[in-house]
């Protein structure tokens, strides 16, 4: 019985902050692309401007 309690122990313990650092990576990483994207889109703002771009 000891020995289940133990492994049940070592399972919980192997998945306790597995979640958060899931999370955390992924907001870090969605932070990251929306910053990129975000430069993306405005340099092809300044350069419409800067080539005369008509904006009808």
């Amino acid at each position: 019985m000891k020995t289940i309690e133990l492994l049940r122990e070592i399972y919980l313990e192997g998945f306790r902050n597995l979640g958060t650092l899931i999370v955390r990576n992924y907001f870090k990483l969605f932070a990251w692309f929306s910053f990129a994207m975000f430069l993306i889109a405005l340099y092809a703002f300044i350069f419409r401007v800067s080539t005369g771009f008509a904006f009808d």
